[in-house]
């Protein structure tokens, strides 16, 4: 598979309750144009949810988010994600991922975490949590002494900071929730998902020329 921060300009974020509103989801975001989905094990419908999409959205990329530790690698390879993402990293952790066969994306916040990464041989990285840990203005200011780190930021994020996010030349993809927020999932809009993501999806041709 190419790097995740390849596959599309957003990548949704989504927290399930109920497994069976999964495979609805994730067919209202790829025909939106994200096929990319991080799929977080913060609830328990969440492997379901994971081996539900990867069974039926053939167009999908489903992933695993808030994964803690080498036990969640497990499961979230069992229930068929196809990448990995965690809000930071230990060695223990990036082992597991590393061994895992599977595309990850381990969480940093400093420069340190990053030079970490770097040494270990891991570039693509999650940065979270974005706004809070400093913004635009951090990521750009790491560009420089730091080329060979990529980054997913998540957190915060929506669809007026995206752009800014996504026109740094360090930064391959962005992170968020919007395109699938709580009401719309609830009630089960789906068609208000897809055009969500259909907007987010375009995000990344206003960003091309950076």
């Amino acid at each position: 598979m190419t790097s995740v921060l390849d596959l599309a300009p957003v990548i949704p974020v989504v927290v399930l309750d109920d497994a069976a509103d999964a495979v609805p989801l994730a067919r209202a975001l790829v025909a939106g144009g994200l096929p990319a989905i991080e799929i977080t094990l913060r609830t328990p419908a969440a492997p379901a949810a994971i081996r539900a999409i990867a069974d039926d959205v053939p167009g999908a990329v489903v992933g695993a988010g808030t994964v803690l530790t080498p036990e969640t690698v497990d499961a979230s390879v069992a229930a068929g994600a196809r990448f990995l993402v965690s809000p930071g990293w230990t060695d223990t952790l990036l082992t597991a991922m590393r061994g895992s066969g599977l595309p990850f994306l381990p969480g940093v916040s400093t420069a340190s975490e990053v030079l970490g990464l770097l040494e270990r041989g891991v570039t693509d990285m999650k940065f979270f949590p974005a706004q809070a840990a400093g913004g635009v203005p951090y990521l750009r200011s790491l560009a420089s002494p730091l080329p060979r780190a990529r980054f997913c930021p998540t957190g915060g994020i929506d669809a007026a900071r995206a752009p800014e996010y996504l026109a740094l030349p360090n930064v391959g993809c962005v992170g968020g929730t919007w395109m699938v927020p709580g009401d719309a999932v609830r009630e089960r809009r789906w068609d208000t998902v897809e055009k969500l993501a259909r907007e987010a999806a375009a995000l990344g041709g206003l960003t091309r020329g950076r």
